[in-house]
């Protein structure tokens, strides 16, 4: 267990930091949130690499459970509209993260024997677009209102361009698009430090 332990603390770490950052805006569309989320599929892939799947998913874990934690504490502090977690968004987030993390762990896993770029890039990929789709469906979709009917979303379906500039769409669609954005972008700048991290902690490189 001691071997995972940066594993998890890294992990943790990053859950902790994204719980904080997604209040804070960068621009109109994203949040700070969304350049450190991210990195948890690079822990999760170094994790898989070097130690194989059950430890990979022992992170995943550990993760999960701070995120929930985060969650609930963020349930209990009142902001000026309200919780600073609402329901709908704990269990987009929480949902959206389990689910994405062990798909991550188990595409990889299928193509760990392939070039050493193809599982990462291709799990952190399908990974990030589902957990993107989760998330902002659950939290913010006007179709799930059922979910907690006293959380009022209406703001999140206001149709405007697309980023902007596109087709006319619900803005949190335009939020969920610029999320996909970039996670997809950081998954591919984070090969360089995936092959470092990698090569430092396995006797094997990838």
């Amino acid at each position: 267990m001691t071997r995972l332990l940066p594993g998890v603390i890294a992990m943790a770490a990053i859950v902790v930091a994204s719980n904080i950052l997604v209040q804070f805006l960068f621009g109109n569309w994203l949040t700070w949130g969304a350049f450190t989320y991210p990195l948890a599929f690079l822990v999760t892939d170094v994790m898989n690499r070097v130690y194989g799947v059950s430890a990979a998913r022992k992170v995943v874990f550990a993760g999960f459970v701070t995120g929930v934690i985060c969650s609930f504490i963020g349930t209990q502090i009142i902001g000026e509209f309200g919780p600073l977690v609402t329901l709908r968004i704990a269990m987009g987030s929480g949902l959206a993260f389990l689910t994405a993390q062990l798909l991550d762990v188990a595409i990889f896993d299928r193509l760990r024997e392939g070039r050493w770029w193809r599982a990462p890039v291709v799990s952190t990929l399908i990974g990030s677009s589902v957990d993107t789709a989760i998330f902002f469906t659950i939290a913010f979709s006007g179709t799930l209102t059922f979910l907690e009917p006293a959380n009022d979303v209406s703001w999140a379906g206001e149709v405007l361009p697309l980023l902007g500039a596109g087709p006319m769409a619900p803005l949190w669609v335009s939020l969920a698009v610029a999320d996909w954005m970039v996670k997809l972008a950081l998954a591919l700048l984070a090969l360089v430090p995936f092959r470092v991290l990698v090569t430092k902690l396995s006797p094997n490189p990838a």
